[in-house]
């Protein structure tokens, strides 16, 4: 009977990847199979020591040992939060919640004992938790089977004693892998605060501050009110997207805001904290420019057994180093194999729901703070309109007030079908109320964009943009959604994946009044929507141009781009009506090419779905280059005047150098630098010897029309062909292959890097609007 019982542990490949097999423990350390286990190490902030606890004398394994405050193995279908949770509560009686716990890397651990009879290969999660102050021994409870005592002891003081491979401790190798754990923490604490200042100064120094202005004129009395509630709303979204970045960044957010007055670098923290709406740096890569050191402090009282004069636990709200690719939409600790394998077993209505835009994957094992047993199925869905509920009700209302207000029928139509979508969950009548809006007032308000869903790609961010439309630069644009079908019918792709139902993209021109939500970071210039390819298919997409943000990010950043890398010969090129006009073909083409998808097997599906965490890159790599395909187009057509063919390459040429900025793991980044490279490697780019650049106007021989047409004019066609096929096949694995190859920090683009570096050009804008403050004031 003992062998039925025995605990069973999940079998991994050699790098740490899920089999899908389980075998029972002895077995596997028998056979030396790759398993998971969870590390956590409790540090007091205060006296800079680490909690251990000795191994029981009963231990299959190091007994009666000094070692990590909690250890233990991940059972069979398990995850790995839920284990470390588990664990410290068996083995010590200390219960804690999940913001507690802060992953710090994961560390491979092998090793072979008792006469070679135990053999342990097994991936490790370590995790910190940090506490404001050492917890009173009394306070655990310790479990006697496992833990014979614990003691506190500085990190120096341990790392010396692992050093010199004291006996009395299970030996690791700070030389190792695992010296990591002291090196985050003796690198958090010695915090030099000048140097921290200056470092963080210099990041803030990439974004160049601006206060954007629309004119208000046109406006009636109802139509300003209504824009005040707006505004409120909006607000309302911006608490959302905080809290699906990740759970403890709601709280790390009011830490931060009321510490901002404290002290310079408690100033600055929450000035670069406020352009990110994160911890993570988004023209950095994503890397932390915060640690869980400059983290709320929470406490809770019951987390140990009651000591008399004492207050019970205080504990740093975590974050990881590494920002979750699943944000907070899924459980941080689940991994591809497992949602995929909880897909597959649904059944009905259900199946749609995890890969959805309008919903959250939690765990039933952590819907309570203090339930973490396991489940064999532990995961469930959870629509928005009630994760978010709070938030959404308080909107719902604001956007129900502000279109009983307004006198414009199609506005009050999109507020208050919105309104009730916050509230439903289902977004399909209000995304075409927001197509065929027809009002001064702009408003654009929910979720829409995945691109924070870096596991799948799924899962859509709450975002909202409050303008005034131009009405003269609207009537202007007209001509690119009006050829949307022509531009499909001739893409560079096989006509078997070409739509003969695409239709006409509205493109309304705004001044931008507000934004909140997803615009952490780079400040979008234009936007096209729905994202819900249902609508896609029937109704097409619309499009929105933030013209005030485009002139200000022309002026600021493109223009002096263009002086520092481009030849001198084809600097005046670069114009904001060339800038401009491929910021609108761009958005257009989001609109043409594949979306609803047939796959070899005969089976429908859609882009999005089969290129997952890919899409966005890919995506918006596809709008871009396919853009400047369609803008040729046209002038060959006569639609636009032959002055632009020159200017359009070069202006994109110094516009390739503005998105790079943004990072190769931002989606605009990763697809501009697929594009640079691809051009650059046909020779359509040239670098010269004084590091400019320059567009290759030579004359080349298309292969395909048996004409001579200009060389960067056949690499955009190659490049968008090779895209374009991509997506129509839902091919991920070349979509991987294209992207590995591509997506690089190549030699030409650091050389053009490093000089806006050192001429220290901005690389985004940080808009602010003092014409919000002037409506308050006034309402």
């Amino acid at each position: 009977m003992s062998q039925l019982h025995e605990e069973h542990f999940d079998v991994l490949t050699s790098s740490g990847q899920k089999t899908g097999f389980s075998k029972p423990r002895g077995a596997v350390h028998r056979d030396g199979d790759y398993h998971q286990a969870v590390h956590v190490w409790i540090f007091a902030e205060s006296t800079q020591q680490l909690l251990l606890q000795k191994r029981a004398a009963s231990k299959d394994s190091w007994p009666g040992l000094w070692d990590i405050s909690s250890a233990g193995h991940i059972s069979a279908g398990d995850s790995s939060l839920i284990t470390a949770r588990r664990e410290l509560q068996e083995e010590l009686g200390l219960t804690l919640p999940k913001d507690a716990f802060e992953l710090l890397f994961v560390f491979l651990q092998q090793s072979v004992t008792n006469n070679g009879t135990f053999i342990n290969n097994e991936f490790d999660d370590v995790y910190l938790l940090t506490t404001v102050a050492p917890i009173p021994l009394e306070a655990f409870t310790l479990q006697e089977s496992e833990v014979s005592a614990v003691k506190y002891i500085s990190i120096e003081e341990y790392k010396q004693a692992i050093t010199k491979e004291d006996p009395k401790y299970v030996p690791y190798s700070v030389d190792g892998q695992y010296g990591q754990l002291f090196d985050i923490i003796i690198k958090r604490y010695q915090c030099d605060v000048e140097a921290r200042s200056l470092d963080i100064q210099k990041k803030l120094n990439r974004y160049a501050h601006i206060s954007l202005s629309a004119e208000l004129t046109g406006l009636t009395e109802e139509d300003k009110e209504a824009l005040v509630l707006l505004i409120h709303a909006a607000r309302m979204i911006d608490d959302i997207f905080h809290q699906q970045v990740w759970c403890s960044n709601p709280s790390l957010r009011e830490w931060l805001k009321e510490r901002a007055h404290m002290s310079e670098l408690d100033k600055l923290k929450w000035i670069y904290y406020s352009i990110n709406k994160s911890p993570w740096s988004c023209l950095d890569e994503n890397q932390a420019f915060l640690t869980t050191a400059d983290s709320a402090i929470k406490l809770v009282p019951e987390a140990t057994k009651p000591i008399a004069g004492w207050k019970g636990v205080e504990y740093k709200a975590a974050f990881p180093l590494q920002k979750p690719p699943g944000a907070n939409f899924y459980p941080p600790d689940m991994d591809k194999m497992e949602f995929e394998l909880w897909a597959k077993g649904l059944s009905g209505d259900e199946k749609q729901d995890p890969a959805g835009f309008f919903s959250v994957i939690r765990r039933n094992s952590a819907s309570h703070s203090n339930n973490i047993a396991s489940s064999a199925s532990d995961l469930y869905s959870i629509p928005y309109s009630q994760e978010y509920s709070s938030f959404l009700t308080k909107a719902s209302e604001l956007l129900h007030k502000a279109g009983d207000l307004t006198s414009s029928p199609s506005l009050k139509r999109l507020l208050h079908s919105k309104a009730d979508a916050f509230l439903s969950n289902d977004y399909y009548d209000s995304d075409i109320a927001w197509m065929e809006l027809d009002s001064k007032v702009d408003v654009t308000i929910g979720p829409y964009e995945t691109y924070e869903d870096e596991l799948f790609g799924y899962k859509a961010t709450f975002e909202a943009f409050i303008g005034v439309r131009d009405d003269k630069a609207t009537a202007q644009v007209k001509l690119f959604g009006d050829h949307l079908q022509v531009l499909e019918q001739n893409l560079p792709m096989d006509t078997i994946y070409k739509s003969s139902e695409v239709i006409s993209a509205p493109i309304r021109v705004v001044q931008l009044v507000y934004n909140s939500g997803d615009v952490k970071g780079p400040q979008t210039v234009a936007f096209n929507l729905p994202n819900d390819e249902r609508i896609v298919k029937d109704r097409g997409t619309s499009m929105v141009m933030l013209k005030n943000v485009s002139e200000a990010k022309f002026k600021l950043i493109l223009k002096p781009i263009a002086d520092a890398c481009i030849i001198k010969e084809q600097r005046e090129l670069v114009d904001f009506d060339s800038f401009f006009t491929h910021t609108i073909c761009h958005e257009c083409c989001h609109g043409i090419g594949p979306h609803t998808i047939t796959l070899p097997s005969g089976h429908k599906s859609t882009v999005r779905l089969e290129l997952q965490e890919l899409h966005s890159a890919l995506e918006e790599a596809k709008a871009d280059i396919v853009g400047l395909w369609a803008l040729k187009f046209l002038i060959d057509k006569g639609s636009l005047p032959k002055s632009l063919v020159k200017s359009m390459y070069v202006s994109f040429l110094a516009g390739c150098f503005r998105s790079v900025r943004f990072g190769l793991e931002e989606a605009h980044g990763k697809g501009q630098a697929l594009q640079f490279n691809w051009l650059y490697e046909k020779g359509a780019f040239v670098l010269h010897p004084d590091e400019t650049f320059s567009v290759d106007f030579d004359k080349a021989c298309s292969s395909e029309f048996l004409s001579m047409i200009f060389l960067v004019e056949d690499a955009v066609e190659s490049l968008s062909r090779v895209i374009l096929t991509t997506q129509a096949k839902g091919d991920k694995d070349a979509a991987q292959q294209l992207l590995a190859k591509y997506c690089v920090m190549t030699k030409p683009l650091k050389v053009a890097l490093e000089k806006l570096e050192m001429v220290q050009v901005p690389v985004d804008i940080a808009p602010e609007f003092p014409i919000v403050d002037k409506l308050f004031q006034k309402k």
